[in-house]
C-alpha cells in the first residue's frame, strides 16, 4: 500500500523545472479574472501534472469554448517548444457558433500569447483532430456526458485514439455520478459513473492508468431537479436556493488518465 501511495504522489508531482514552468503559465497576467476565480474548483496545476503535460508536448484540447480556461494556460506553456491544438465543435448550432466566435475573438485579442494556437473542428470522428499518431495528449474537460447525450461517445473516442501516438495520453474529466444508481446512457443529468466511463473508454482501445481526486467534492449530492447545472457556474435555477448551491460549489468530478497502447 505504501508503494502504491508513493507512486500516486509521484504521478502528481512534476519535476521542479516543469512545475516552475507550469506555475508561470497558471499565474500569467493574461489570464482573465473570471477564469482565475475558478482555479479553486478546477485545480489546473494538479490536473496537468497528473496528466504529465510537458512544455514540448503536442496537446489537443477538445472544446475549449469561448472562455478558453485551459487555453490561457496551455497556449503559453506550449508556445516555445510544443503545440497546442484547439478543437471546437463544428458550428452547426447557435451555441457552437457563439462558442467559435468567442474563441476566435479571444485569440485575436492577444496575438502575442496566442499566435501559435492551431485550431481544428471536432464532431465525433468526422474530422481529423491532428495528423494520425501525432499527438502526445488529448485532453477534454466535462464533455463526455454531452457526447453520450448525442450518441457520439464511441466516435469521439475513436477520433482521440487515431490522433494519439502510441503511448499518448487521453486525459478526461467529467461530473461523477452516484455508483449506487444505474447509469443513464444519455447522461441527461450531466453525471457519469466513473466505472461506466472507464469501461466505455477501455472499449475504445485505451488502457486505464489511474485516477486523480483533485476535483472531488463530497458536498455534491447529485440529486438536483435540473441535474448538475443547478450548481455553479451555471445556476440553472437562477435565484432558487442559490445560496445552497453556492455553498456546495462546483460538481464532484472524476479525473481519469488513459494511454493508447
Amino acid at each position: 500500500m505504501l508503494v502504491r501511495a508513493l507512486f500516486a504522489l509521484a504521478l502528481l508531482a512534476p519535476l521542479p523545472a516543469l512545475a516552475d514552468a507550469l506555475d508561470t503559465a497558471i499565474d500569467a497576467p493574461l489570464r482573465s479574472e473570471k477564469n482565475r476565480a475558478r482555479d479553486v474548483f478546477r485545480h489546473p496545476g494538479p490536473m496537468l501534472a497528473f496528466f504529465g503535460v510537458k512544455p514540448d508536448s503536442v496537446v489537443v484540447e477538445i472544446d475549449p469554448g469561448a472562455g478558453g480556461y485551459w487555453t490561457e494556460i496551455l497556449a503559453p506553456y506550449l508556445k516555445a517548444k510544443g503545440r497546442y491544438i484547439a478543437a471546437n465543435p463544428e458550428p452547426t448550432s447557435e451555441e457552437a457558433k457563439l462558442g467559435a466566435k468567442g474563441f476566435a475573438e479571444k485569440l485575436a485579442a492577444n496575438p502575442a500569447a496566442y499566435d501559435k494556437v492551431e485550431t481544428n473542428l471536432f464532431a465525433g470522428d468526422r474530422y481529423a483532430l491532428a495528423a494520425p499518431g501525432s499527438a502526445d495528449f488529448v485532453l477534454t474537460f466535462r464533455n463526455l456526458h454531452n457526447w453520450m447525450a448525442k450518441g457520439e461517445a464511441p466516435a469521439a473516442l475513436n477520433a482521440f485514439f487515431t490522433a494519439l501516438k502510441p503511448g499518448g495520453v487521453l486525459g478526461i474529466e467529467d461530473h461523477r455520478g452516484l455508483d449506487t444508481a444505474p447509469q443513464d446512457p444519455l447522461a441527461k443529468s450531466g453525471y457519469v459513473r466513473q466505472d461506466y466511463a472507464i469501461q466505455l473508454i477501455e472499449a475504445a482501445g485505451f488502457k486505464f492508468v489511474g485516477a486523480s481526486e483533485a476535483n472531488a467534492n463530497p458536498k455534491d449530492t447529485k440529486d438536483y431537479s435540473v441535474g448538475v447545472w443547478a450548481l455553479p457556474p451555471t445556476y440553472r435555477l437562477k435565484d432558487v436556493d442559490r445560496a445552497k448551491y453556492q455553498a456546495i460549489g462546483e460538481s464532484d468530478r472524476f479525473t481519469l488518465k488513459f494511454v493508447k497502447p
